[in-house]
């Protein structure tokens, strides 16, 4: 049996990165006043092709949609904007508080060619600040990108592509002049093009072929068709980018691949030898919460996708959450468990002083515990033979030096106290 395709196990030496990214994001963004927050992994299938948009991949081609038993549609979170977006109207947390600062990390899933960092089950960590038009709030997330980014160890060197994508009023003006010049090269356009064409034609600017490109080159361009209230806002954007001296590229072909994104568009790409990842995209979202039966209420945020960063900084993370050694191995003779109650004392004692234990269960006679006791490393091998358990003692097993000691069990708290503020960290 096999996990389906798209999918895979994380296992318990693989957890120790993933949960460092969390505690990563967490430190940083909680510094921040980002406030962690769980939304359903499925959700009513309308509320993606309302806030998404009915042309776009996800929705056409990506979305793991079905009925319940109940026959409503629902579709398992293919983003986490929009779910955020939900739970803002949802729980009405625009009451309480003007500005929400939100932040999330989990699966999120799309139909798609599995390969190396894209997965049908993949993962993202996300934040979005909420209830403010303020172009510091742009500069905001995109900071606290770069922060999450390099204290993981995944962007030594970085590029910043932004853009001002304007509002709809904005952009459908300019794809009607995109699609008038683009109809004149309707042959030479990639297949994916021609079908966007009449569609979604601000994917154009998307498309990795090279014709396409070349012919985009020429065409129109989206900034001659912004008001004063788009390019000021944007201009601020960069600004204060300038002064925190983050470097950026200002890219007019740059656009997101969700219809609810307006004003600032922003991509972080990583360099790496002969090419370029993109690792964190995001963007503004002003009318997606009213779109969706909210108020009217700004947003901006990001996605990084987490199996991009194990790829980009796999040493790193490795080297960053080592799994700590156990520290006491608790060793017991085999035909003494019946009446070595004593056990859970001990244990009781090592949790109280938060000591990494591990207690042998096997049947293996005490000299192979002992040397499973090295094998893992453990500080200590802490015995329960028959002697100790009458005469209610335990021997302490050095096993760096191979030095024993015996501990009465009345003793045995205040040792276990010396032991983890001299030796065990």
């Amino acid at each position: 049996m096999q996990p389906l395709r798209g999918t895979r196990d994380i296992l318990p030496n693989e957890m120790q990165s993933w949960q460092y990214i969390h505690n990563i994001a967490n430190k940083i963004l909680n510094q921040n006043n980002y406030k962690e927050v769980q939304t359903p992994i499925i959700e009513n299938t309308e509320l993606f092709t309302r806030s998404i948009g009915n042309f776009t991949d996800i929705v056409n081609k990506e979305m793991y949609s079905f009925c319940d038993q109940s026959n409503r549609n629902i579709t398992l979170r293919p983003e986490g904007t929009a779910s955020i977006a939900r739970a803002i109207i949802s729980n009405k947390l625009y009451v309480d508080s003007q500005i929400s600062r939100l932040w999330y990390m989990g699966p999120m899933f799309r139909y798609e060619r599995p390969q190396k960092g894209r997965q049908r089950q993949f993962h993202q960590l996300g934040i979005e600040c909420i209830g403010s038009f303020n172009p510091i709030a742009d500069v905001e997330v995109i900071k606290l990108a770069i922060q999450v980014l390099s204290k993981l160890g995944c962007i030594s060197e970085y590029e910043l592509d932004i853009n001002c994508i304007g509002n709809i009023e904005e952009r459908e003006l300019y794809k009607v002049q995109l699609v008038e010049y683009l109809h004149k090269y309707k042959d030479e356009l990639d297949n994916d093009s021609k079908t966007r064409l009449n569609k979604n034609p601000l994917r154009i600017l998307d498309s990795k072929n090279t014709k396409t490109q070349e012919i985009l080159q020429t065409g129109p361009i989206l900034k001659n068709y912004l008001n004063k209230a788009s390019l000021d806002h944007f201009n601020q954007v960069c600004e204060h980018l300038e002064y925190l001296q983050i470097s950026y590229n200002i890219n007019n072909y740059l656009v997101r691949g969700l219809d609810y994104y307006n004003y600032t568009a922003f991509e972080i790409k990583t360099k790496t030898i002969n090419n370029q990842n993109t690792v964190c995209g995001g963007g503004r979202y002003d009318r997606l919460i009213e779109q969706l039966g909210g108020p009217n209420i700004p947003a901006v945020g990001w996605a990084i996708g987490i199996e991009r960063i194990l790829i980009l900084a796999n040493n790193y993370l490795k080297t960053q959450a080592q799994v700590t050694n156990t520290s006491i191995y608790v060793a017991v003779r085999n035909d003494n468990y019946h009446n070595s109650y004593m056990v859970w004392d001990i244990l009781n004692i090592l949790e109280e002083y938060n000591i990494k234990f591990e207690l042998d269960l096997s049947n293996s006679n005490l000299s192979r515990q002992i040397k499973k006791a090295s094998r893992l490393k453990a500080t200590i091998c802490l015995i329960l033979g028959e002697n100790e358990n009458y005469n209610k003692f335990v021997t302490i097993k050095w096993l760096n030096t191979g030095m024993q000691q015996q501990i009465h069990f009345v003793e045995l708290k205040e040792y276990m106290k010396y032991i983890k503020k001299t030796i065990i960290t």
